[in-house]
């Protein structure tokens, strides 16, 4: 069983930049689909953006494209998601998710595809 464990989380201003990890034990990020989304309460859970290990493409939402970029280490079974140009409503609860597929990314982040595996959730606030 894949267990993903989320860091980087934490308090930054506006405009200031973060970097969220997630980190996969149990098994490879090998022939998944890998994303990272965002929950505010009382509002829908958001893909932010998602990457397919075999070939590294990736999708990224229209609401941080050319703010938010992900990346993956896959000798390290690591994914990060760096942030940069922080806004007040990017202030959420991130979690990593991960599907054994080769389906295009923007299919875990939209949907159809499920994620089989969630971390548990790393807080980030964006305030001044």
């Amino acid at each position: 069983e894949v267990r993903l464990v989320e860091s980087g989380g934490g308090l930054v201003q506006p405009g200031g930049s973060l970097r969220l990890s997630c980190a996969a034990s149990g098994s490879t990020f090998e022939g998944h689909v890998i994303g990272w989304f965002r929950q505010v309460p009382g509002k829908e859970n958001e893909g932010v953006s998602c990457l397919r290990t075999s070939d590294a493409s990736t999708y990224v939402a229209h609401s941080v494209k050319g703010r938010f970029s992900l990346s993956s280490d896959n000798d390290k079974n690591v994914v990060h998601l760096q942030m940069n140009s922080l806004k007040p409503e990017d202030t959420a609860v991130y979690y990593c998710a991960s599907a054994p597929s080769r389906a295009p990314p923007e299919r875990l982040c939209r949907g159809p595809l499920e994620a089989d595996y969630w971390g548990q959730g790393t807080q980030v606030t964006v305030s001044a």
